[in-house]
């Protein structure tokens, strides 16, 4: 029997486990359903779970949450001897899962992707916990296609990764996206003679991002055309954006990571940024118009088949890697900032794949699950 609803503690001590990280990426899905919880069950303890990667543990505490760390690393691209490496030390991380879970006793264990979700799902299967994941991606990565076997129910942000999983347990969610996310959206209408462009790279930045961009602002103000600008640089490749952007004489202000990502997105026109599951969600749900840049080196080209589902709905242009230069990327930049028109389309045709309920539709199955 499962301790909560059943009677063991009561509602208002509603006790919650979301494992995941890696990444911005998973993190941020993972609060938009903690918010929702928080939002349905008075006083709830929810424990986040992640690896021992500094940004996750920073970014969760600054939300307010607890976190827990365990030692667990991903497998993917480690080579064999990293591999076995990481393949010894899980039976340690299993032990620490099963600790963790001891010490909170929680209703339901919500994987949300990434490598700590793995231990933690399974910890909670033996024990008899209820368990869920949630696929943020198109292609599903290693952790969530080897976890679905044992979870209770999957949950997916795309259609075209139902067939990667089994019949029966899989429902279509979307990607959860965090509500303060649509405090600014209509900044944009404060500011209409500005052209504004964000670029982000993910929580981690993306140097190729960096340089195409700050060529091709070279090439737009040669031609006239002075476009605001708010830039995620990442953090280690900030120092040199900075230096770039001075040696160019340009007067723009990047920031390693932006805190305010409501206002961020609030004031741009267009977003050009890579193409993790988060990012493409966010875009959809609030309406914003992109030029994507998948990561090349992501697990099974995931960002290239997350941002090809935009750009198939006239939601956003994308360039590969290998074919993105200062030059192109000016050009597609001019193009919208030419014709706002252009813009506006995109804008009604990425809506189509936004879920803004997503996350209350997790926490209705998750409750559901816990009856």
């Amino acid at each position: 029997m499962v301790p909560g609803l059943n009677g063991y503690h009561p509602m208002n001590s509603f006790r919650f486990i979301i494992a995941g990280g890696g990444t911005g990426g998973h993190l941020f899905p993972g609060i938009a359903v903690a918010r929702e919880l928080q939002a349905r069950f008075e006083n709830s303890r929810i424990l986040f779970v992640v690896g021992r990667r500094r940004m996750e543990s920073e970014i969760l505490r600054d939300y307010g949450y607890r976190v827990a760390s365990i030692d667990v690393e991903g497998l993917k691209g480690r080579g064999w001897e990293k591999g076995l490496n990481v393949l010894a030390r899980l039976p340690k991380s299993l032990c620490q899962s099963t600790s963790v879970i001891k010490e909170t006793v929680p209703l339901m264990v919500l994987g949300m992707g990434g490598y700590s979700a793995g231990p933690m799902c399974v910890a909670a299967r033996v024990m008899g916990i209820p368990t869920a994941i949630h696929e943020q991606n198109s292609y599903p990565g290693l952790t969530n296609r080897l976890l679905s076997r044992f979870v209770d129910r999957v949950f997916i942000s795309f259609e075209e990764s139902r067939k990667y999983f089994k019949a029966g347990k899989v429902l279509l969610t979307g990607n959860p996206v965090r509500e303060e996310l649509f405090q600014y959206n209509d900044t944009k209408h404060n500011y209409p003679e500005k052209f504004t462009i964000l670029v982000m790279g993910g929580s981690q930045g993306a140097k190729a991002i960096n340089v195409a961009f700050a060529e091709a602002l070279t090439i737009l103000r040669s031609r006239g055309k002075n476009p605001e600008v708010v830039h995620q640089s990442g953090k280690t490749d900030y120092q040199r954006v900075v230096e770039d952007y001075r040696n160019r004489g340009i007067d723009v202000k990047p920031v390693p990571f932006i805190q305010d990502m409501a206002r961020a997105y609030g004031r741009a026109d267009l977003v050009v940024s890579r193409a993790g599951a988060t990012t493409i969600f966010e875009l959809a749900a609030l309406g914003k118009p992109s030029i994507l840049i998948p990561y090349p080196y992501a697990a099974n080209q995931h960002q290239d088949s997350n941002a090809r589902s935009l750009a198939r709905i006239g939601g956003a242009e994308m360039i590969h890697q290998d074919e993105l230069t200062g030059e192109r990327l000016a050009q597609i930049l001019m193009k919208y900032m030419y014709d706002r028109s252009r813009l506006q389309e995109m804008s009604k045709q990425v809506q189509k794949m936004g879920r803004r309920d997503a996350a209350k539709g997790i926490v209705n199955q998750l409750v559901e699950m816990m009856r």
